[in-house]
């Protein structure tokens, strides 16, 4: 953290100092714990100069906000080259990394904080909703998906932001179960769909098509083929 020593900075320079100084106050403690006073000494420099570039606390989460949702966004942003599986599960890795390292600052995120109520912070949450349902589809090789597919994607995406914040209270599942189950989550809401739509059964065999056995998703397979066996 930037602490202590004063020098002249640009505006556009400082701006941008305050804003990654917020964001790592906000992402370990509540952004309603975090005070201007504790921001401006981070950045060192006094509390009307921190005025100076935000009318408030406010303007200033928004921003860094905005920062967040963006490095967010770019965490599902995955090479479509390989299996599936492998390819979401280092997606999960990417996305639990951001989790891990902005806890409280995720939980504002999803769950709002100084901004509840505005627009542009619930524009920013559905820009990232937007930005992964994008690249899943694309990942998926589907321009015009169909909608049970919405459906799935959607509520992947959701199941994902949702197990994130309570895995955070507690932290009760070693991370790397947690991230390959999310994405058996998806491997089940597809199989789920494709056996009441034939379209949907055909995009899911041909995802599993290129899954090699010892994938995320052939692991599933072969959890739930023991599964049955045992229950037999």
């Amino acid at each position: 953290m930037t602490t202590g020593v004063r020098r002249r900075m640009g505006v556009e320079e400082r701006r941008q100092q305050l804003i990654g100084v917020a964001l790592e106050l906000f992402s370990s403690r509540s952004p309603d714990e975090v005070s201007i006073d504790e921001i401006a000494t981070a950045a060192g420099i006094s509390r009307p100069l921190v005025y100076h570039y935000f009318p408030g606390k406010h303007s200033l989460y928004e921003a860094a906000l905005q920062r967040a949702a963006g490095d967010l966004a770019d965490r599902f942003d995955e090479p479509r080259e390989g299996p599936l599986g492998a390819r979401l599960l280092r997606v999960m890795g990417r996305f639990l990394d951001f989790v891990d390292e902005h806890g409280p600052g995720f939980s504002a995120l999803m769950r709002g904080g100084p901004a509840v109520g505005s627009s542009k912070t619930n524009a920013l949450i559905d820009s990232v909703r937007q930005a992964a349902y994008v690249q899943i589809l694309a990942h998926l090789e589907v321009s015009e998906p169909p909608a049970r597919l919405e459906l799935v994607v959607r509520s992947w995406i959701s199941l994902a932001e949702s197990t994130a914040l309570l895995w955070l209270d507690g932290r009760r599942v070693p991370r790397a179960e947690l991230e390959a189950q999310l994405v058996h989550d998806f491997a089940a809401l597809l199989v789920v769909s494709a056996a009441y739509d034939e379209e949907m059964g055909a995009l899911l065999r041909r995802v599993l098509a290129g899954e090699p056995a010892d994938g995320p998703f052939g692991d599933l397979v072969g959890r739930l083929v023991a599964l049955v066996e045992t229950a037999g």
